[in-house]
């Protein structure tokens, strides 16, 4: 059987729980999700393609992933640092209670709160103090991830798709290639220096592609509205893509409490 190796793609479902507690938090499986009170509508439950040695998964995750076979099971121990990281002492801050009261919320231990666009979780309130943590809720804890491989992906295409779909955020753009040449059906025009940054990448990892077109094909019946926020949701994600080729990693369907 051939063993997995860096920079192969892989179709993989896996699922992900706290050590410690046993707790359930990612899956790829819709039965998991709902038989642990995880499922949403929103999700997509399936299996996920990824490019080994790219930390399209939790870089703990990830670094496992090579020697493995196709059509095998596996068990995997992650500390912190693979993970969620370690807590960090800089992330418990104060914040004053009058601060909460005047939005009305009554602030409790273990209450989620979002306070600038950062999720943080009240671990005490004392007096005119509030003491509110915005480590990740899995941060400094062991997980477990059970990986099920189906196959190695062959064919460039697919890679290429998923790659997209990574990058961009998006699920269904009209995809094709040919002589090297992938071309992308999207309702609005792309920056030129997004498309640029992303078929690098792209050839990269899938040496069969040598340019990357985005071809503005805005649909009749597509509203201005949903074509302005497909536009915004594929600049958001390519903005971070390269962050994530570098090494910034993520689960599919992270439920821990923030969130693919």
């Amino acid at each position: 059987m051939t063993k997995i190796k860096k920079g192969d793609f892989i179709e993989l479902d896996y699922t992900g729980k706290s050590k410690e507690e046993g707790i359930i938090f990612d899956t790829t499986i819709e039965s998991v999700a709902k038989e642990n009170g995880l499922y949403s509508g929103k999700a997509e439950y399936a299996p996920v393609i990824v490019c080994v040695g790219q930390k399209h998964l939790l870089p703990g995750l990830d670094g496992h992933l090579e020697g493995t076979e196709a059509g095998k099971g596996y068990t995997f121990d992650i500390p912190p640092e693979g993970a969620f990281g370690k807590k960090d002492a800089k992330l418990l801050q104060l914040v004053p209670t009058a601060r909460f009261k005047k939005e009305n919320i009554q602030p409790m231990p273990g209450m989620q709160v979002d306070i600038d666009n950062h999720m943080g979780v009240i671990k005490t309130v004392s007096g005119g103090r509030t003491l509110v943590d915005f480590n990740h809720p899995l941060s400094g804890k062991e997980v477990v991830y059970s990986i099920d491989i189906k196959r190695i992906v062959e064919d460039s295409l697919e890679k290429v798709r998923s790659l997209l779909r990574m990058q961009l955020g998006l699920k269904g753009p009209e995809i094709s290639m040919k002589d090297g040449t992938v071309e992308v059906d999207f309702p609005q025009e792309m920056p030129k220096e997004i498309v640029e940054m992303i078929e690098k990448q792209l050839a990269e990892l899938v040496p069969d592609v040598k340019k990357l077109v985005f071809v503005a094909k805005p649909k009749a019946d597509d509203k201005e509205g949903k074509a302005h926020q497909d536009e915004n949701r594929a600049k958001e994600h390519a903005g971070h893509a390269h962050n994530e080729h570098e090494g910034h990693s993520h689960a599919g369907h992270d439920h821990s409490g923030h969130k693919h």
